[in-house]
């Protein structure tokens, strides 16, 4: 039972690597031995049965947010699991998230290292996994001060607007024809033409297999990270992961290279004193020598990489799965819709000044985020020997505040796994706060969250004032297929195909 539990991971990572690695827990199990010890005994928290050398890798399955929702229900909200060679600490309850990210953020700002990512070629520079230090702090502050700084937030507007815009034509075009749409590539063509055009100046997806090539890129990274993550299980042995995913991930990351040192070529030969976007800023700071933190052309690129995936494939399925819970739910969807109405009118098209007055529209992305966060299992790390709730927590152990359970846990949530925006009507209680938390929480919080929430609202309502929806082209009321796919966010694990019927052409006048 144990190995056939084992294999089925085999959809994130290679079935080769996994049989090879089991091997290779029994050949380091010596070395493991002493790992583990400690001069003292420690008060380690609750932990389910474990299986000598893989220890509790046995419970996982494709869907790890979904293993570790199914471990807290049966075994408790605070759990310390060996997976292999690593130790992880698994949190399941907003008590114990406030612990993180609230009154030990600073113990647990840390994230885990891949195990070769010295290797790689933008090594852990990137502003979401680089390490708690200088660097971070420095990129984190740049982000907040210039990328959304007022002047850049209101030019991202205008650039968002237009963006919308194209992408409305194209969806009235395939209204008119009668032809259906991959919703889940035109929305993905819309935020990385949104986000490139903010960060650089430049649309990356066109109406041609660009945004494919794209979409396919972004799952290509997001697979291969699954599969490095779990290095570290070898303990000793980690090396040779990169034997069997080392090349994959550095074509990944070189194909990105191309085109941001393509893009950082081009601003560099083309500077645009008077319309300065994010690369522009970067340029600028990378060339001061009196700069707080000197940054290199690798944390450029690296800085630049995150904000690409992060502006790219969060907002993107987060619309996904908004428009398909209001396909399911159409009485939720006329909800919104009325409320538009009375708000915006019938005669022009929604627009961000609107958000606002529409409390509604809001109260349903924010119980889709609920249901459907972007990260459902939010990592960090350890800096130091600690306590949580008087159990001890050694340097280097891994945290997985489990994001899903936690907005899923029906001693705090009503009817936690329907879909109910009303609850979201009502604000929430101060010292509840950290039951919702769809970006995380604390210093390492996403600091785009607002901006993408921009475009996710805006884009959201123009769907729902402009179209009715059919689920692949056929007979009303069909329902989309909410099954999640494999891997360590919640991808849809079916593309979004509808026929989008016109309702409101805001163009015509």
């Amino acid at each position: 039972m144990a190995v056939h539990r084992l294999l089925n991971i085999a959809t994130i990572i290679d079935i080769q690597y996994y049989f090879l690695c089991f091997l290779l827990y029994f050949l380091s199990a010596l070395l493991l031995k002493s790992f583990f010890k400690t001069k003292t005994p420690l008060n380690l928290p609750p932990s389910p049965p474990a299986l000598p050398i893989i220890g509790h890798l046995y419970l996982l399955d494709p869907s790890l947010f979904q293993s570790f929702h199914n471990l807290s229900n049966k075994y408790g909200p605070l759990l310390y699991l060996r997976l292999g060679a690593s130790r992880c600490l698994s949190i399941s309850t907003a008590s114990m998230a406030t612990e993180i990210f609230k009154t030990n953020d600073l113990v647990f700002a840390n994230r885990p290292s891949f195990a070769f990512v010295d290797k790689l070629p933008y090594k852990n520079y990137g502003l979401f996994v680089a390490p708690y230090g200088d660097c971070w702090r420095f990129f984190k502050k740049l982000c907040k001060n210039e990328l959304l700084s007022a002047h850049q937030v209101e030019k991202s507007r205008d650039i968002r607007r237009e963006e919308m815009i194209r992408f409305l034509h194209k969806v009235l075009e395939s209204g008119k024809k009668k032809q259906v749409l991959d919703m889940s590539s035109e929305l993905m063509k819309l935020t990385n033409n949104s986000t490139c055009r903010v960060v650089m100046s430049i649309r990356c997806s066109d109406d041609n297999d660009e945004a494919e090539k794209i979409r396919q890129l972004v799952k290509e990274t997001t697979e291969v990270s699954a599969k490095v993550s779990f290095g570290d299980v070898l303990g000793p042995l980690r090396f040779l992961v990169f034997w069997f995913y080392g090349k994959q991930a550095v074509d990944v990351i070189l194909t990105y290279d191309e085109i941001l040192e393509r893009v950082l070529k081009q601003h560099e030969e083309n500077p645009n004193v008077e319309n300065e976007d994010f690369v522009d800023i970067l340029l600028k700071v990378y060339r001061d020598d009196k700069a707080e933190f000197k940054i290199n052309r690798t944390h450029l690129k690296a800085f630049l990489l995150v904000l690409f995936l992060g502006g790219t494939s969060s907002s993107a399925e987060a619309m996904q799965w908004t428009i398909a819970e209001l396909i399911n739910h159409p009485d939720v969807f006329n909800k919104v819709r009325e409320e538009i109405k009375v708000v915006v009118g019938s005669s022009r098209l929604v627009e961000d000044s609107d958000i606002p007055s529409l409390p509604y529209l809001q109260a349903v992305v924010k119980e889709v985020l609920r249901l459907h966060p972007p990260w459902p299992i939010v990592i960090r790390e350890c800096r130091q020997d600690c306590k949580i709730k008087d159990f001890d927590i050694l340097e280097k152990t891994m945290m997985a505040i489990n994001v899903y359970t936690i907005m899923r846990d029906a001693n705090v949530w009503n009817c936690p796994n329907d879909f109910c925006p009303e609850r979201f009507l009502v604000s929430l209680e101060k010292e509840d706060v950290m039951k919702y938390i769809p970006f995380g929480a604390g210093r390492r919080v996403c600091p785009g969250s607002k901006l993408a929430l921009s475009l996710v609202h805006t884009t959201i309502a123009a769907m729902v004032q402009c179209f009715d929806w059919k689920v692949g082209g056929e007979e009303d009321h069909a329902k989309v297929n909410m099954q999640v796919g494999p891997g360590i966010t919640q991808p849809m694990a079916q593309p979004l195909i509808c026929l989008p019927v016109v309702h409101f052409n805001p163009f015509t006048s």
